[in-house]
């Protein structure tokens, strides 16, 4: 009887330190900013900013009706320690400039052709948006228009919680 002690204590721990429900870790990824000669690591931003991953696409009416809102949302955020960047899915390079330039996106764009990243992220059509948290995870998806609308309260929410502990 002894002897199952010391292994029913070590199942007990090792349960006791998996990730209780939360929400989902944020897949890692790198990517290369049209215009910029840096790179973007979404773990270099593990504890330091939130992150805002802005799924759309040239050929995405709402995505250009949502444009200047979400540029506004950009501004008022980006000095409280949130990155936004956009992933042109599915587009190619010159549409996406075309985009760029006809919405004056102020924001970091790349290009995520094949999806690659998108459907990591759960993506199902343009637009759509995730919040991930100074936590990497993913605290927010949200599919359609409704983004510009519901960003402010999730932003607030994201920003107030404090990073990971030390590892």
């Amino acid at each position: 009887m002894h002897r199952l002690l010391p292994a029913a204590l070590a199942a007990a721990l090792a349960l006791g330190s998996t990730t209780v429900a939360g929400a989902p870790a944020a897949p890692g990824f790198r990517v290369n900013p049209l215009d910029s000669a840096g790179t973007i690591d979404s773990r270099d931003l593990l504890g330091k900013k939130v992150l805002v991953l802005r799924f759309q696409a040239s050929y995405c009416k709402p995505c250009a009706r949502e444009s200047a809102a979400f540029a506004r949302l950009v501004e008022r955020y980006r000095r409280r320690g949130v990155e936004f960047l956009a992933l042109h899915v599915q587009d190619t390079v010159a549409d996406t400039r075309r985009f760029m330039r006809a919405q004056k996106v102020t924001y970091p764009v790349a290009l995520d052709p094949k999806l690659t990243i998108g459907n990591q992220f759960g993506f199902q059509g343009t637009p759509y948006t995730v919040v991930v948290d100074l936590k990497g995870e993913m605290v927010a998806r949200i599919h359609g228009v409704s983004a510009v609308a519901r960003l402010p309260r999730i932003l607030d929410a994201a920003l107030r919680q404090e990073g990971p502990e030390p590892g």
